[in-house]
């Protein structure tokens, strides 16, 4: 009999190391937690990287806004308190179904390479490097933003709200101030050194 009670402690035992070995690690200090429940919704849902950008999406849902509205002050929130990821200056891809249509549109917002540099400049460039390819940081992969563009011409065609009221709720924030996450403070305490030695750094 206690040979069975260990054992049953011991497959406890096994089965709950088991789960903590399989759990996710959700941030960028590598912090786990057990894996997190499904989350279902009648009405509409807002998913972000970020608490308060996802709650600024629910609210313009709340006050009338369509899908596409809650996309754009979600995505400008997440411009201002994630633009590692985020940030005006970058691109945007929707899909965007439209109900009473029962048809798909779809957007590129993805910028194209600046007017001004030629694809001879380019090999200069990559050559004071000392590289035959594109470097991950720096200005050489930079392309002409397309994110604000984008925004526009979603809310000309599906939005409902002001546009100016899509944005309200990021120049809030930009205004008063926002919590800063976990992993944007690790981003900002690491890019200093990534960045110092790159042409144009100061």
């Amino acid at each position: 009999m206690v040979t069975s009670f260990r054992c049953s402690i011991f497959s406890l035992l096994v089965l709950a190391c088991s789960g903590i070995s399989l759990a996710q690690i959700d941030r960028i200090t590598g912090k786990t937690f057990a894996t997190r429940s499904e989350v279902l919704a009648r009405h509409g849902m807002i998913c972000t990287s970020v608490p308060a950008a996802t709650q600024v999406g629910l609210d313009i849902l709340k006050r009338g806004g369509s899908a596409v509205d809650a996309a754009i002050a979600a995505n400008a929130t997440l411009g201002l308190m994630e633009p590692v990821s985020n940030g005006i200056g970058g691109d945007l891809f929707a899909i965007v179904y439209s109900a009473k249509e029962n048809k798909l549109y779809g957007l590129n917002g993805s910028g194209r390479s600046p007017l001004g540099l030629s694809y001879e400049q380019m090999k200069v460039e990559l050559e004071k490097l000392h590289r035959s390819t594109i470097p991950p940081r720096g200005m050489l992969p930079i392309s002409v933003p397309g994110a604000v563009d984008a925004w526009s011409e979603m809310h000309q065609k599906f939005g409902k709200l002001k546009f100016s009221d899509d944005l309200a709720p990021a120049v809030k924030y930009a205004e008063e101030g926002f919590p800063v996450t976990e992993l944007i403070a690790y981003y900002w305490h690491f890019a200093p050194d990534a960045y110092k030695e790159l042409p144009g750094a100061f």
